[in-house]
């Protein structure tokens, strides 16, 4: 069977291996797959970090219990099938999949100043901004790291009419043509843009690769990658800053 790219999963396979060979699966060509590490880190169940023989073992585990042949090292079609399953938890996608594009919020509830972004005006549905809630306060009681700076977890994009995304397309050209207009997540009022870090020089929603892989080693999102499940949030892999809310139907 053919291969798509090796791209190393610890200890000597990846030193083996091209430290950084380029990739798109998200569509836009990356290098390397280290921005994705949390993510992986949950899915086979391991906290070692990628450059160890634990993680290269648990990978192996991982491959084994997927039927693959265990070989420690991560392919392109290992990772669509762990994205695919991350996928599967958003039921925004799942809407989106069948040709029909998610509901516009009939009920939305304001967030208080101090939760939003530089104390920008938010609005989500009223349970996921409760879920928001208790999600924030345990993050804070649980990492001191997080509690430390204000800006952590603090939203700077909830509910956005269709015609807001538009106007934001038109604008800004920050949007996947139409389709984010019309289909965007963030017109359900269940999905949320959070802060939880950036690199210097970039803004906290920059997609540059940079940005993205410095938001994953920060505290906030590797906290949020193994907690935010507790309440209800899942995370769309490519940007570390949007996050769903699965407790009502799109």
């Amino acid at each position: 069977m053919r291969r798509g790219p090796r791209l190393g999963a610890g200890g000597e396979d990846q030193r083996r291996q091209p430290a950084c060979p380029a990739w798109a699966p998200f569509r836009r060509p990356e290098t390397g797959w280290q921005t994705y590490a949390p993510l992986i880190q949950r899915e086979i169940g391991t906290t070692c970090e990628p450059d160890t023989p634990g993680f290269a073992a648990a990978y192996a585990a991982w491959q084994g219990k997927m039927r693959i042949l265990p070989t420690g090292v991560l392919s392109a079609e290992d990772f669509d099938r762990m994205k695919g399953a991350i996928q599967e938890d958003r039921p925004i996608v799942m809407v989106s999949t069948r040709g029909i594009c998610p509901e516009v919020a009939n009920s939305i509830a304001q967030a208080r100043p101090e939760e939003g972004y530089s104390g920008k005006a938010i609005v989500l549905r009223p349970g996921a901004l409760e879920a928001y809630r208790r999600m924030v306060a345990a993050a804070k009681k649980e990492v001191p790291e997080i509690a430390a700076d204000p800006r952590n977890l603090t939203i700077f994009s909830g509910y956005r009419s269709p015609a807001a995304d538009a106007a934001r397309c038109a604008a800004e050209g920050n949007c996947d043509g139409i389709v984010r207009a019309r289909c965007s997540p963030h017109r359900t009022g269940l999905a949320l843009d959070l802060y939880v870090g950036q690199a210097p020089g970039f803004g906290p929603d920059s997609s540059a690769d940079a940005n993205r892989l410095f938001m994953s080693k920060t505290a906030t999102y590797r906290w949020m990658v193994a907690n935010a499940h507790r309440f209800g949030f899942v995370n769309y892999p490519f940007e570390p800053w949007h996050w769903e809310w699965t407790g009502e139907n799109p």
